[in-house]
């Protein structure tokens, strides 16, 4: 009887280990890297925001020249020149803030291109990566560029070139 109990809780712990669970690494930042749509739209989000930067940038130097001029002439101003000036340059100063957060603001339009063109490039490797999981059998895989916990993992189980592949991205 107890044989039969030993065999039978054998045959079982056997099944569970031979059930193991499948784990894969991908990299996302390398993933990103060979897709030429990727670095397009980060170019044209960088260039955009140079363009923005330069335009906050002039408005806060004609702040400060307005400044300047306001403390270069500020002993010949009666008092209603006085506050008069130091509302122009105040005005300037909101403009220049207000700029920055239009653009670079948590909700700013920089925000708001990026979503617009990288989000459906992230939605298609996630969509890539998923239809991968299924297809493999694997219960999770985990993002080597974000998991800082990770000390080694086998290059084996590094799927990343197949996400490419599953892309259109052969490397």
């Amino acid at each position: 009887m107890k044989r039969i109990f030993l065999s039978l809780l054998s045959v079982i712990f056997l099944a569970l280990i031979s059930n193991a669970q499948k784990f894969a690494l991908v990299d996302i930042e390398y993933i990103l890297k060979n897709i030429p749509s990727y670095e397009i739209a980060n170019q044209q989000l960088n260039q955009l925001s140079q363009n923005w930067q330069k335009e906050i940038e002039a408005k806060q130097n004609e702040a400060e020249e307005a400044y300047q001029k306001y403390q270069t002439e500020y002993i010949f101003l009666t008092d209603e020149q006085k506050r008069q000036r130091e509302d122009e340059v105040t005005s300037i100063e909101k403009a220049a803030a207000t700029l920055r957060y239009k653009y670079f603001g948590p909700d700013g339009e920089l925000s708001q291109k990026r979503q617009a063109l990288i989000q459906p490039i992230q939605d298609e490797i996630y969509n890539a990566i998923k239809k991968l999981a299924d297809e493999k059998g694997y219960q999770a895989i985990i993002d080597r560029a974000s998991a800082s916990d990770i000390i080694y993992a086998s290059p084996k189980i590094d799927v990343s070139n197949d996400v490419l592949a599953r892309l259109g991205y052969s490397r």
